[in-house]
């Protein structure tokens, strides 16, 4: 399938998919978009010293990359990505230099150098694991106090917004644990809702005027 770089409306980039019209992240923001909906609402709900964190959809690295420079406790970092993105859109990627965070070049670098399904200590407190499979293919249980829900939207890839998929992220979530994620469909909600969760609607991002964050209560 094509893809193409574009800029997004606060001057970072994402990857487009033409053919269905999708972006990896918000044409309204990139940037802004990941800090709204898993630094502000998720990552700062989580009052713990060390935090485990699931990412379904790994794709730019944005949201791990923005997470190592938030975050000044123990993080232990897992990616799920089926289709990895390439080297050479990797290196068109503007998240450095639009964050200011050149000093850190090197670590957004190693993000995406380092190998797949093995843990590695990109610092003294940030781990990462990225594993290339399927999101149906999560068979974890009580691993993560946080899930980035990242996934391509519903309109092109409804399959992944179902009560199976909400099911294993409950099953794979600790209690009191949170997921947050940038739709805001009625449809996302009951599914949550259906598997368990306790759900909140919340102020979203620029151009989205909700999204989601979900609860596993005990």
């Amino acid at each position: 399938m094509k893809r193409e770089i574009i800029i997004t409306s606060d001057g970072s980039t994402t990857i487009h998919l033409p053919d269905w019209d999708e972006q990896y992240h918000s044409k309204h923001g990139a940037i802004q978009e990941a800090y709204h909906v898993f630094i502000k609402y998720g990552l700062e709900s989580i009052k713990k010293k060390e935090v485990s964190i699931l990412e379904i959809g790994f794709g730019t690295g944005l949201n791990c990359f923005i997470t190592f420079l938030e975050s000044k406790r123990i993080i232990n970092y897992t990616g799920v990505e089926a289709y990895p993105i390439e080297k050479d859109e990797i290196k068109k990627l503007n998240y450095v230099s639009e964050l200011n965070a050149e000093k850190y070049k090197n670590i957004f670098d190693k993000l995406h150098e380092v190998s797949w399904e093995k843990e590695h200590h990109i610092s003294k407190l940030f781990s990462l694991k990225k594993q290339q499979k399927f999101f149906k293919e999560i068979k974890d249980s009580d691993c993560y106090d946080l899930i980035y829900f990242d996934a391509f939207g519903a309109r092109v890839q409804p399959d992944l917004w179902t009560e199976d998929i909400f099911r294993k992220m409950f099953e794979a979530i600790k209690n009191e644990g949170v997921l947050v994620t940038y739709s805001a469909k009625g449809s996302t909600r009951r599914a949550m809702e259906a598997v368990g969760f306790s759900v909140e609607r919340l102020p979203g991002p620029p151009g989205k005027r909700e999204m989601l964050r979900a609860t596993k209560m005990k």
